[in-house]
């Protein structure tokens, strides 16, 4: 490895690997945040309970069977091969041309909205019963329960698995350089091309990758530590009046 090498790649083609850089970010967080939402509805959706009779329980289960092929498809499938059958398979079989980053940012949400549907679901189940069986009790329906009592405990409880989501994304939107997406791993590759430096051209690529996928880590437990609360803390206690107390108010 040449450092001079290095020095000369990163001052030449700076402007690339940050553009690159700033795609690859762009996808990763709107990925995220949509596939989190995603995740969020269907993982409510997949704990309603079941009716006993009626066509309720029928449309549900038809619902659960659909999230449910959804969930295990795209979770059972590789992300690349998935970028070239929506991609390239939109446009032959239905043409339609869908721009690359809109792409990019579809098939990154929807991958990883299979993922968080069901790291949802298990934050759901691992709350508390008795929280539902209380919430049902002063008349609040599903879908109240969720918004008013679970939800913003399962956020804070599935913020790490999240979180590391979040770090997969960054590190898996190089395989969208099958579909000519120009993020960090497809400028890298051109850089390389030219110059025929491949070792010190991905090497700085894994310099920005770290440095991109440490960051947010430490913003996230930054996060989380805030959400936590301080770890000391007095409480708050009633000041009871001894008999001293009360006697010399008396006198007064």
């Amino acid at each position: 490895m040449s450092v001079e090498w290095i020095i000369r790649i990163l001052s030449e083609n700076w402007p690339m690997f940050l553009r690159g850089a700033g795609i690859t970010l762009l996808i990763s967080i709107t990925g995220t945040l949509i596939g989190s939402a995603i995740g969020l509805i269907i993982g409510v959706i997949r704990t309603i309970p079941n009716p006993e009779r009626g066509l309720n329980r029928i449309l549900l289960k038809i619902v659960n069977g659909i999230l449910g092929f959804y969930i295990e498809f795209f979770r059972g499938t590789p992300m690349i091969v998935q970028a070239m059958v929506i991609y390239y398979g939109s446009a032959l079989a239905f043409d339609i041309h869908m721009n690359k980053l809109f792409a990019a940012i579809f098939i990154v949400s929807i991958n990883t909205g299979a993922y968080m549907s069901e790291i949802v679901r298990g934050g759901i189940i691992s709350i508390d019963k008795g929280q539902f069986e209380a919430a049902h009790a002063i008349g609040m329906n599903h879908f109240q329960t969720m918004i008013n009592v679970v939800l913003p405990q399962v956020i804070r409880n599935i913020l790490p698995a999240t979180g590391n989501e979040f770090v997969i994304n960054i590190k898996d939107t190089s395989v969208l350089n099958v579909i000519a997406v120009t993020e960090l791993y497809f400028q890298t590759k051109s850089i390389a091309g030219n110059n025929f430096r491949y070792f010190e051209s991905f090497f700085v690529a894994c310099i920005i990758y770290f440095i991109m996928t440490f960051t947010v880590t430490r913003i996230l437990r930054y996060i989380e530590r805030k959400m936590d609360g301080p770890e000391s803390y007095i409480m708050n206690q009633m000041q009871v009046e001894t008999p001293e107390d009360m006697l010399r108010r008396t006198q007064n």
